[in-house]
């Protein structure tokens, strides 16, 4: 299933969401308008303004701030983007290039704090102290998940739940932050509200155990990235270290020497160690686990198209290809 069918029941939503947001990435300075259009059209899946919507309608929510929130949320992430792929030295996302390789890192870096304080200005819009909470603490968390994942980079001796704490800071938070955003809007109580959080924060780890597993199985022009650009920064995924856990000693140490050095020159010999000891497969089983924490969450809310469409995004997010 394409994303636009599970957006189907949310796409006047969407719709909405995308006039916000071309609406407030005004700015009189040129640069930042180009920079941030490039980015923000440049064909990204709109997950998380998709799971405010979602969660909102879950919960039986009617009025006009969710779209609000979604466009705070997309803009939050898209900060985050510019200032990831300036970190990774990345020249490639969703098969175009990247905007610290059209414009430089010095404009990415300051476009994504444009976004970010942009971000702050309309959720203050919003005229409510919970969401505003919910969304510092977030961005704050999601700073911190950044820097752990640059402490993790070229350590061959990261554990399981090292790997999994920066998910859950760096991706997940974002997600759980989205569809608690919904729940708050839609006045839903402490339950349902700490499990639609939850449905989101074990939704955002599936789904970035997939994309860890995408760049050692995918097809480059559907990720619209190149394979390998994680074990060329050396970070340590989850295929990497089931490998070091699982492998023979040679392979452990190729795919070690990998992480500490960087760069692809072994990217073939580790890739043949990943398929050999099922390491995939291995960190699918983890997205599925998760994915069913996440769908377990979900029942705490009545029936409606949103929650089927909310486990159906579940479901694509451990079978995707992209």
């Amino acid at each position: 299933m394409s994303t636009q069918q599970l957006y189907a029941p949310i796409a006047a939503d969407m719709q909405a969401v995308d006039a916000v947001i071309r609406g407030r990435l005004h700015s009189d300075v040129v640069l930042i308008r180009q920079v941030a259009e490039y980015i923000i059209h440049s064909g990204g899946k709109r997950l998380r303004p998709a799971l405010v919507l979602f969660s909102a309608g879950a919960m039986g929510y009617q009025g006009q701030s969710h779209h609000q929130l979604a466009a705070v949320v997309e803009f939050i992430h898209t900060a985050t983007l510019l200032h990831d792929d300036v970190v990774d030295e990345s020249e490639l996302r969703r098969g175009n290039k990247t905007a610290n390789a059209l414009f430089g890192n010095a404009a990415s870096v300051l476009v994504g704090d444009f976004l970010y304080t942009r971000a702050f200005q309309m959720m203050v819009g919003v005229n409510d102290m919970r969401v505003m909470q919910v969304l510092a603490d977030a961005t704050n968390i999601i700073a911190e998940g950044e820097v752990l994942q640059l402490l993790n980079c070229h350590n061959a001796d990261v554990e399981i739940e090292d790997y999994l704490r920066v998910i859950r800071y760096k991706t997940a938070k974002l997600f759980e932050a989205a569809t608690r955003l919904g729940a708050i809007l839609g006045r839903a109580n402490e339950e349902q509200e700490r499990k639609v959080a939850a449905f989101g924060m074990h939704l955002g780890t599936a789904f970035q155990i997939i994309d860890d597993v995408l760049d050692y199985s995918s097809d480059e022009a559907a990720t619209g990235k190149h394979l390998g650009d994680d074990l060329a920064e050396g970070k340590p995924t989850l295929p990497l270290i089931h490998v070091m856990k699982h492998g023979t000693t040679e392979q452990a140490a190729r795919v070690r020497n990998a992480i500490e050095s960087g760069g692809r020159e072994d990217f073939e010999a580790v890739l043949a160690a990943i398929r050999e000891t099922g390491a995939l497969e291995e960190a699918r089983r983890w997205a599925r686990a998760e994915a069913k924490l996440a769908t377990d969450a979900l029942e705490v809310l009545p029936p409606s198209i949103f929650k089927d469409a909310l486990l159906q995004l579940s479901d694509f997010a451990v079978v995707r290809n992209y």
